[in-house]
């Protein structure tokens, strides 16, 4: 997916020579968490908002470079990578970067976000699972073969947490079967951390036969 029309060059970066000040306006009159830094047309990094309003009003901003966070991505970056740059910089403004190691502008995080929401994953409807196994046990391959086996629809799926060598992985699909697919990973013996409130009254009534079949045999 091409991105590059969501390249910002609305507000202008400053400079290492600029007051800590003018940071502070530009932080005052905007929602950015970041703004970038040049000196002599060469980024150098990025200003927090929380670090603008430490530092001395008066004084330069060359005189807190250290306190510049370095992180970009290029102009050739895919959406998904630069939404996990948004994440491990805890920013909402991301500098752009070409080849050349030029400044071209700047990603906002909500628009990258938007193209997030319109995906398969997030913008059909459909239901969400989460399945858990072991770290050498699973594979997407196999996740995908139980999904389809049942006549159903795999819509995305992600590592979305991994904990004592056992890997969570968050699967989207349409609502063919959900019972049966549950069932299926069961049997592939994966535990299922959500449940679907068809799945848990299978599980009641499971119960209650079971509970019933011991009755009869007292």
């Amino acid at each position: 997916m091409n991105i590059a029309h969501y390249i910002l060059n609305d507000v202008t970066p400053l400079t290492v020579n600029d007051k800590v000040k003018e940071a502070q306006l530009v932080f005052n009159q905007l929602t950015f968490s970041h703004i970038p830094i040049m000196q002599e047309g060469v980024y150098l990094g990025c200003l927090s908002e929380t670090d603008s309003h430490c530092f001395d009003a008066a004084k330069t901003i060359d005189e807190y470079r250290y306190a510049l966070e370095q992180f970009f991505v290029r102009t050739q970056t895919n959406w998904i990578d630069v939404l996990e740059a948004f994440a491990q910089n805890s920013t909402n403004v991301m500098p752009i970067l070409n080849e050349k190691n030029d400044y071209v502008g700047y990603y906002e995080l909500n628009d990258i976000i938007n193209i997030f929401n319109d995906t398969p994953f997030l913008h059909e409807l459909g239901s969400v699972l989460v399945v858990e196994k072991g770290m050498k046990d699973y594979s997407f391959s196999e996740i995908s073969q139980i999904v389809e086996s049942n006549n159903a629809r795999l819509l995305g799926a992600f590592i979305s947490k991994t904990e004592n060598d056992v890997v969570q992985v968050t699967i989207k699909l349409n609502n063919a079967g959900l019972n049966e697919i549950v069932q299926s990973f069961r049997r592939y013996s994966y535990n299922i951390v959500s449940e679907f409130a068809e799945d848990s009254y299978m599980q009641n009534l499971k119960e209650r036969s079971d509970y019933l079949d011991k009755y009869l045999n007292i």
